[in-house]
């Protein structure tokens, strides 16, 4: 190598990139040198024995939400008139709810539909000799009705709220289905509460057995949950205009899981 070459890599820059280039490298036998380490002895064949244990986990929480859904339906001669009684219940129902402090985000229409109503005319006189039916079905009005669904987080107030929607003569009233907002956290907890027993199962049945437990090579789960459900039925406004206020305790929500854990054994 002559010298005008050997001065050109000899500069700073080279230089740097020279050891940054040796960093990386002691680095990768580094690590490549613990990972044979943690490896000696260690068969890379899985083993062939095996034990499975299983847990069952199960919590008990408080709901923290109470979905509830009504309906406001009215039947007039024409499309418009009763699409315009409809809206008209159904803003009163809405006005009431967002007077009971719920979050736009916390109320949705689930549906809105419109249909026809018919009569069939009937050619026969009672107890006689009927031929077969080709009467055609005539449109005597129409039915709108819209379904809307609301989220209280409040649960104290659900009483209350169920009674203030009876006065108002909504029709259907559904719920509440007392439950959780977080959705997953009943099984998230009844599930660390299987794996947690499912554990300690391990642990025990290796120490009784002599061996020591390896990798985990399986796992499978099943969960479910059991919720409190009330049904309040729909009153007009003129038999709920003096309805006491109704009484709808929460209760608890169950939440179970199951799992299977299955350990290698040496």
């Amino acid at each position: 190598m002559n010298k005008s070459l050997q001065e050109m890599l000899l500069t700073d820059g080279m230089r740097v990139a020279l050891i940054g280039v040796l960093a990386i490298l002691a680095l990768f036998l580094v690590a490549e040198t613990v990972t044979a380490f943690e490896n000696f002895g260690r068969s890379s064949v899985p083993s062939a024995y095996t034990i499975t244990v299983n847990g069952d986990g199960q919590v008990t929480m408080a709901p923290d939400i109470a979905n509830i859904s009504f309906m406001v339906q009215n039947t007039a001669k024409t499309v418009a008139e009763a699409q315009a009684a409809t809206t008209k219940q159904a803003n009163a129902a809405l006005t009431f709810v967002k007077g009971q402090g719920i979050a736009d985000k916390d109320v949705m229409t689930s549906s809105y539909a419109i249909y026809p109503q018919y009569s069939y005319p009937n050619p026969c006189q009672p107890g006689a000799f009927c031929p077969a039916y080709s009467g055609t079905p005539k449109i005597t009005g129409y039915q709108v009705s819209e379904s809307i669904q609301v989220k209280v987080r409040d649960i104290a107030t659900v009483g209350a709220f169920v009674g203030g929607l009876g006065r108002l003569g909504v029709q259907n009233v559904t719920g509440p289905d007392f439950g959780l907002d977080d959705a997953t956290a009943g099984y998230d907890a009844a599930r660390t509460d299987a794996i947690r027993k499912a554990q300690t199962q391990a642990s025990l049945l290796a120490h009784q057995l002599g061996v020591h437990l390896g990798k985990i090579v399986n796992f499978s789960e099943s969960s479910g949950g059991y919720r409190s459900m009330v049904y309040a039925k729909g009153m007009g406004a003129t038999d709920s205009a003096s309805a006491p206020t109704p009484e709808l305790p929460a209760g608890d929500n169950t939440y179970t899981a199951s799992v299977s854990i299955t350990y290698e054994i040496r």
